[in-house]
């Protein structure tokens, strides 16, 4: 086993990779960027080394500056994690080239794999079932749109040396082929520095079941059986679980099988996944991710092994510690990918400072020596006070739970769920409470369409505890402006208020989500205190302090309600019962102006890039007309029209960084 390793990876992964570290007595060493210094993976080893500014390119892709930084720590292997250098053929050269262990398969299996292209070719060699398509290496546009249009749409356009849903673009008619052709190569030039792509058929309604593989130095290779991804946006999975529900034992084996054949096929060494895409019971390969994935908690969690552990041990040239007989699946687990986005404006990427963040109880990086697992995992690589940047992937954490059944486990995610508490970017919470309820996914009715065919129902609006939540808002208003203590009366907290005879205090609020503007209404006579709440008769009112930090009770009328209440300003942010709401106090005296918003004002809806400028000043042009398009997040963004009209100028030119909410264009409706 190594002294020491380094992990040239952020956020969660590096902090999963140190965990397994600290519990082997290796040490670990985190490399950061400018934007990182004070990250939570970098208190999470036991040293730490800066190479570079806060862009990607010009740290964490930096080849020489890591390798630098594990020799200058003496560090014998690194790992990659996953993502940025992980699957990257002359990183692996260049540890290799360095005397340093690489920790992930050989660089001739990551080339094999690299390009989807060539690997289709091997597991056609290899006997692996496979998706008809066109993987050759003439790129000429017209060749490709032939070939599309002879496959019969819809086609899915892939990167060749893409992963993570980027590069990819699903085409539904011929006519739209040579703009998805261009913004798909677009996106992998930027992605991988690799613009090929592949077409394959489409298949309506998959699923998407990948299998995890581990193969050693000696010529060991099993398979830790199956995970079912299907649940995705944008290409990239929201939901994971373990194993696939529904397989029949033959299938699952059948699949296994060909996940351990695709591995020899390439003499493959260390933690791998083949995905498969299926159809019934039909399976097809779609691809080979050389390196650990982000939803290994779920093989984890089922089968009780340690696979960053496994790992170590691999790349230090020691045996697969069990064979394919001793493994086995116990229970079932399900994984929640929670990010800072905005799910209502097409799932769009958001950034800030994590005000306040609070997980269910839970363990972090659970899988101990004997296997035990808990209930609930948490692997995040954020902590409150954190923020959310443009320059990386905008996840929050991994909520990862193990049940008996996958009832057991259901229950246990929604519950989880309930309990997350996130201030600050907009996140993802919301729409998974929606997501494991709704009837599709608890029945397990899996396809990588299941988002989009139940959109309306996903996005519906929600009936959500007003009355009750007011009562906490407005019972931490009471104990803010007075500063009293849990046990004080409301009538004492505010001192302009009279404690001899009737009198009635008014608080207007805002729902921030909404909009909407309402007011709550206290009255106390003759000792009795009661509260009014929008659309509701006045009831008996009290509320208290809890015992923990920003915890409320309250009873009005016969119901008695606790939660949390974060006070941000004058905006009270309340978790309770299942769901979060963010009610602003309307303090006249603070806010005596409101902002003023110009038409024809086009704004960047997130900090990124100008990648390309699709008008000139006086081009007129039609509502939902493509103008401007940003890149952030590693992500393609399009800014269309918001009405008919004519451009009169344009603020940003391609290469420019624009901030969040800067004004990009200006447009003069019709």
């Amino acid at each position: 086993m190594f002294n020491k390793i380094l992990i040239a990876n952020r956020g969660e992964i590096a902090c999963r990779v140190a965990a397994t570290c600290r519990r082997l007595g290796v040490k670990s060493v985190a490399v950061y960027s400018d934007a990182d210094a004070n990250a939570k993976h970098v208190a999470a080893c036991d040293e730490a080394v800066h190479i570079g500014e806060a862009g990607a390119q010009q740290s964490y892709l930096r080849i020489e500056r890591i390798i630098a930084a594990a020799q200058a720590t003496g560090a014998q292997a690194i790992h990659p994690g996953y993502g940025f250098l992980s699957e990257n053929e002359d990183f692996g050269r260049a540890c290799e080239a360095a005397g340093i262990v690489f920790i992930g398969p050989p660089v001739e299996a990551i080339a094999a794999m690299g390009s989807k292209a060539a690997a289709k070719a091997l597991m056609h060699a290899a006997a692996v079932p496979l998706v008809p398509g066109y993987h050759g290496d003439d790129q000429d546009p017209a060749l490709l749109q032939r070939e599309a249009d002879a496959m019969g749409y819809p086609v899915l356009l892939k990167a060749s040396a893409g992963g993570g849903g980027k590069g990819m673009r699903v085409v539904e008619r011929s006519a739209d082929f040579a703009a998805a052709l261009a913004s798909c190569k677009r996106e992998a030039a930027s992605s991988f520095g690799n613009d090929r792509v592949l077409i394959e058929k489409y298949l309506m309604r998959p699923r998407h079941v990948e299998v995890q593989v581990f193969a050693d130095k000696h010529g060991g290779a099993v398979y830790l059986f199956d995970r079912d991804c299907s649940v995705q946006r944008r290409h990239q999975k929201v939901l994971e679980e373990a194993p696939a529900p529904g397989l029949d034992a033959s299938v699952r084996r059948a699949m296994g099988e060909a996940a351990v054949a695709a591995a020899r096929a390439v003499n493959y060494v260390g933690a791998g996944t083949v995905e498969f895409i299926m159809t019934g019971a039909d399976f097809y390969f779609m691809e080979m991710n050389t390196r650990l994935q982000v939803e290994h908690p779920v093989t984890e969690m089922v089968t009780g092994l340690d696979l960053v552990e496994w790992q170590l041990r691999v790349a230090a040239g020691e045996p697969l510690p069990l064979d394919q007989s001793q493994l086995a699946v116990t229970g079932h687990a399900l994984e929640a990918r929670i990010y800072a986005e905005n799910p209502a404006r097409g799932f769009l990427p958001s950034t800030g400072t994590l005000k306040h963040l609070r997980m269910p109880a839970g363990v972090e990086f659970s899988i101990g020596e004997a296997g035990e697992r808990a209930s609930v995992r948490i692997d995040s690589g954020v902590r409150e006070g954190d923020t959310i940047t443009p320059f990386y992937d905008p996840m929050i954490a991994k909520l990862i739970v193990h049940g008996a059944t996958r009832a057991e486990a259901l229950a246990r995610m929604r519950r989880a769920l309930e309990a997350c508490e996130i201030v600050g970017p907009h996140t993802n919470v919301e729409f998974l409470q929606r997501l494991v309820t709704c009837e599709p996914f608890a029945g397990a009715d899996l396809d990588t369409g299941l988002i989009e065919r139940h959109h309306d129902a996903l996005f519906a609006p929600q009936a959500k505890p007003l009355r009750e939540a007011l009562a906490l808002a407005c019972a931490a208003l009471i104990a803010r402006e007075g500063g009293l203590g849990r046990s004080a009366s409301p009538w004492q907290a505010l001192a302009h208020w009279r404690l001899n005879g009737g009198f009635a205090q008014t608080f207007a609020w805002r729902d921030t989500e909404s909009d909407t503007a309402f007011s709550t209404a206290f009255t106390h006579d003759g000792g009795a205190q009661t509260l009014a709440c929008p659309g509701q008769e006045e009831e008996r009112y009290t509320w208290w302090r809890g015992e923990g930090a920003n915890e409320y009770g309250a009873t009005i009328g016969n119901r008695r309600v606790t939660g949390h209440v974060f006070v941000d300003g004058d905006v009270f942010h309340v978790f309770c019962l299942g769901s979060a709401m963010a009610f602003e106090w309307q303090n006249l005296l603070a806010h005596a102006a409101d902002a003023e918003h110009g038409e024809g004002r086009l704004t960047a809806p997130m900090p990124g890039k100008v990648i390309a400028v699709l008008v000139e000043p006086g081009a007129v042009v039609e509502k939902g007309a493509p103008l401007i398009v940003m890149e952030a997040m590693k992500m393609e963004h399009t800014i269309g029209a918001p009405a008919a009209g004519k451009v009169t100028e344009v603020l940003y030119a391609v290469g420019d960084q624009v901030a969040d909410g800067a004004q990009l264009l200006v447009l003069e409706a019709e």
